[in-house]
């Protein structure tokens, strides 16, 4: 699709008009029309406008000329997947897993091959060819070239210490020391917790993306730890296998 249909088509899904999709970026409803026609495209200020808006990335207002990748992982990116600045408005440099709120998860690129390779690998392709298709190809990408530009203070390597000390400070009944956080989705990890009077709830939020880990308790059996956090809070439950019968044991403000 060309810019023109794009927002043509996105403006109807929103039930706008004209002059009502004028207003939200602050242009004419001559603007629009001359963007609905192909006569003109919104210009850098306004496309970013748009993305909010509509909540899609400029690369799709653009009508998609050319596939985003993660340029710090590799991977492909819909928008859905593409990661947001602490406004909210899309970063498409990066996946959601990779930059979150403003804050780049990953430091060491063997624990993103970690990461990575659990998601990965399959009976088409085992672990020892994902992991080298990702050690040729993660250090060519963006992120790992300019590594030092943008994340090689070690700020977040340092806010990632301190919550681990913080987590294993708390001495959880059965819970092994914790060693490493990861950056895990929260559509992932949001588990239901029942509540006395039947209801369950949910305390994260299934589009941010959180660090955790999940651990095996140390008096055996088949149920485990899984840890998530971020800035504002540490929570720690229990849970079988495949997050089956989840038990919240801590849910700590920090």
């Amino acid at each position: 699709m060309e810019t023109k249909d794009v927002i043509l088509t996105l403006r109807g899904k929103k039930g706008l008009s004209q002059e009502e999709l004028a207003e939200n970026v602050f242009v004419t409803r001559q603007a629009v029309s001359r963007w609905e026609t192909g006569e003109t495209t919104p210009n850098v200020e306004t496309l970013k406008r748009l993305s909010k808006l509509f909540d899609v990335s400029i690369n799709t207002l653009l009508g998609s000329p050319r596939q985003l990748i993660c340029q710090c992982c590799g991977m492909p990116l819909e928008d859905s997947d593409v990661s947001r600045e602490k406004d909210g408005s899309f970063n498409e440099e990066y996946c959601r897993w990779c930059y979150a709120d403003g804050e780049y998860m990953y430091s060491d690129m063997d624990d993103l091959i970690d990461v990575c390779v659990k998601n990965m690998v399959s009976a088409e392709y085992p672990e020892e060819a994902v992991r080298a298709y990702l050690k040729a190809t993660l250090p060519t990408l963006d992120y790992w070239k300019r590594y030092e530009a943008l994340g090689g203070n070690g700020a977040f390597e340092a806010f990632k210490k301190r919550l681990i000390e913080e987590i294993n400070a708390l001495h959880i009944e059965g819970m092994p020391e914790l060693t490493r956080l990861n950056a895990l989705v929260g559509s992932h990890i949001n588990l239901a917790y029942r509540l006395p009077n039947g209801r369950t709830v949910k305390y994260l939020d299934d589009s941010a993306t959180y660090l955790g880990n999940q651990l095996p308790c140390e008096y055996g059996g088949n149920r485990c730890f899984g840890i998530a956090a971020n800035m504002d809070f540490i929570l720690i439950c229990t849970y079988e296998g495949n997050g089956e019968d989840p038990e919240l044991v801590l849910y700590k403000k920090r």
